[in-house]
């Protein structure tokens, strides 16, 4: 696969050129975004995927659903059909992709809408709820026609800007030059016990523009929650004597990996592509495997993974399972919170 990457090296010094000349046209207001009179925050990478998006946009939700009226726009990666909609208890993958429908499940009394024009998507949103104080717009950092009043822009520890290169020779989707549009970066999937040396020398890689703030944040394992039924676990400690098949269609399992291993606990792993859509041959293959272990059994999958797993009837008769995450900010988490508040408070457009 890498020797693949690097035959491709050309193809990605072409890609460069042309996202270059883009943002350079953004830049110097040849091409213009639009810009709202609402607070609408913009969270995104550099990256093809795998940084956080989703918990980080969660964690967003929980911080101003309580003191605005708020709502998510996202793409509606992977559905089966275009333009606008609001994403409903009813919804399906197939309507708004599997991060909406999370969005809407965990967090059923906020506007979730998707839209590939996030433009449109916008006034459509206002149009539908005039009372709206504030959007968050999912995985929008290159979404240049629209002009967030705040971007947050997330860099994985294991995997930053800094060290890639772009697709597809990489999996950047511009320069790092594209870092100075920034207000907020987050590194985020960091260990949990990351040193301040350790920030310190992150920081100074990142070399970024001083009025950007830089976070850290790190993943927090939560409930483990039966698809199918009211079964639980309250936390991976309870899986230690028990087999596990897991099950992943995400950009990078790997820190989930690393915790199962951290946390002595057995499993063997089915790996499937980012937004994979599972269907039946797909379920025989994880029943077959899942019948090779003795005693106490089950599948875990993630939250994200569920979305698309549930509306698969033949899993009715496997123990299937997903895990919740959540993000934990490392020694600043109520800096962060104070400047978005105050973001959203003081905001004033001149639009």
């Amino acid at each position: 696969m890498m020797i693949i990457r690097y035959i491709l090296f050309p193809f990605s010094l072409l890609y460069g050129v042309i996202t270059a000349i883009r943002n350079f046209l953004f830049n110097r207001n040849i091409m213009k975004g639009v810009q709202f009179d609402i607070p609408i925050i913009s969270i995104g990478n550099l990256t093809a995927g795998g940084t956080g998006k989703s918990p980080h946009t969660e964690f967003l939700i929980r911080l101003l659903k309580d003191q605005y009226r708020i709502a998510t726009l996202s793409r509606g990666y992977g559905r089966s059909v275009s333009g606008f909609k609001i994403v409903s208890s009813e919804s399906t993958v197939r309507d708004c992709g599997d991060e909406p429908l999370q969005f809407k499940t965990k967090f059923p009394g906020i506007e979730v809408a998707v839209d590939k024009d996030r433009v449109n998507g916008v006034i459509e949103l206002l149009k539908h709820d005039a009372e709206l104080n504030c959007i968050v717009l999912d995985d929008a950092y290159q979404h240049r026609g629209i002009i967030p009043s705040h971007s947050i822009l997330l860099t994985e520890y294991s995997r930053p800007f800094y060290k890639d290169w772009m697709l597809p020779t990489g999996d950047l989707r511009e320069y790092p030059m594209g870092k100075n549009r920034a207000n907020t970066v987050i590194v985020t999937k960091c260990p949990p016990d990351l040193s301040t040396t350790d920030q310190n020398d992150i920081k100074r890689r990142l070399s970024l523009n001083s009025n950007i703030s830089v976070y850290f944040s790190a993943f927090k394992y939560g409930a483990i929650n039966a698809i199918n039924s009211d079964d639980k676990f309250e936390s991976l400690a309870d899986l230690k004597d028990i087999n596990i098949v897991l099950v992943t269609g995400i950009a990078n399992p790997k820190p989930l990996t690393e915790q199962l291993n951290r946390d002595g606990i057995n499993f063997e792993h089915v790996k499937f592509a980012d937004h994979h859509r599972f269907n039946d041959k797909d379920i025989v293959k994880i029943r077959n495997l899942f019948d090779t272990f003795d005693g106490e059994k089950i599948i875990l999958t993630t939250e994200k993974d569920a979305q698309r797993l549930k509306s698969i009837d033949s899993i009715s008769t496997l123990p299937f399972f997903y895990l919740q995450i959540e993000v934990v900010f490392q020694n600043d988490e109520q800096s962060f919170k104070t400047e978005i508040e105050e973001h959203v408070r003081n905001y004033k457009s001149d639009s």
